[in-house]
């Protein structure tokens, strides 16, 4: 059995990977660190865990876990990992965005690798550490990578991407209160988003000649979770031409497909896949890409990477039924 540690379990993405290891075959948590909810149980927190779990929050860690998993704020993982050693047997999946970019992924003698299976899969089954991707740039990659790929990003990419109030976690701000999100609709960090730097990397890991902008206009929407993204560029072929060119990409994929049926948000709400659905109009190219961004976005893509380091079928613990209805 995998020993399991988690750090900052009070959050959404804590709570998903908590659900998922209770019921992964392979896997067994031993603690869950939260200073502010020591002593309680994390049911008590993750009220979907009644019944499912009678473990309590700890503020105590067990330097000897086999994975530990980082679900803290963005900038908290360096900070945690500067205060608490671990076994040099402790694999880590970090789960922010400390360690994601090429610049960054060397701190304390830790190289951590960017944690993309369509991408990276060889390389993150020799890897002892693990920058989870970001769930806007997991999306958005994987609809752009096919065309990376085979060398036909040639203009700007164009990226309008809705995501659920989850994404922006548990505390509250003044546009995560019910009563400004609900009927709502607004964007935020337009162009600018953090996860563009990630995507820019991964694009230009397959594409280098890719010197254009990708344009990202990030949006609140006034549900839960999820993200639905629609991006555009310039294509010169044929619309079955780009289905071959993605088809053949994620030939070998476990959880993204690409459908010839349009696509709607519920078709991934609670999997760990990404459906990805193209249209061809005139010259460009509307390529859709939709996940959950607590699961395939966060939580559901950090098991799967757990899975490939430990030598596991990237599936196991991750077969998981769509909320549909």
């Amino acid at each position: 059995m995998i020993k399991v540690g988690i750090i900052g379990g009070a959050g959404y993405t804590a709570g998903e990977l908590i659900r998922l290891l209770i019921n992964h075959p392979e896997a067994k948590i031993d603690f869950v660190y939260s200073t502010s909810n020591a002593g309680n149980k994390i049911s008590k927190v993750h009220q979907d865990l009644i019944g499912s779990l009678d473990l309590k929050f700890t503020n105590k860690v067990n330097q000897d876990v086999d994975v530990l998993f980082l679900c803290l704020g963005h900038g908290n993982s360096i900070k945690f990992l500067s205060g608490n050693t671990f076994s040099d047997n402790t694999n880590i999946i970090d789960l922010g965005n400390d360690f994601r970019l090429e610049k960054d992924k060397v701190f304390n003698g830790k190289t951590f690798t960017y944690g993309l299976p369509e991408l990276h899969k060889e390389s993150i089954k020799k890897a002892n550490y693990i920058a989870n991707p970001g769930c806007f740039a997991t999306a958005i990659q994987l609809a752009l990578l096919p065309l990376a790929h085979s060398n036909l990003l040639k203009k700007d990419v164009h990226v309008n991407a809705v995501t659920g109030a989850t994404g922006a976690g548990t505390s509250l701000s003044e546009t995560s209160h019910f009563p400004w999100r609900d009927n709502n609709f607004s964007y935020y960090k337009p162009f600018t988003h953090q996860h563009l730097g990630e995507i820019n990397q991964s694009v230009k890991h397959l594409q280098k000649s890719y010197s254009s902008e990708i344009l990202f206009m990030p949006n609140r929407g006034n549900f839960s979770r999820g993200i639905f993204a629609t991006l555009y560029t310039d294509f010169d072929g044929s619309l079955d031409q780009a289905n071959s060119i993605y088809k053949a990409f994620y030939k070998d994929a476990k959880f993204t497909f690409v459908s010839d049926e349009v696509l709607h948000l519920k078709q991934v709400v609670n999997t760990n896949n990404c459906l990805i659905h193209l249209h061809k109009h005139h010259g460009k190219l509307l390529i859709t890409s939709i996940i959950d961004n607590l699961l395939k976005g966060a939580s559901g893509q950090a098991i799967q990477n757990m899975n490939l380091m430990f030598g596991l079928d990237e599936t196991t613990g991750l077969q998981l039924k769509a909320t549909y209805f």
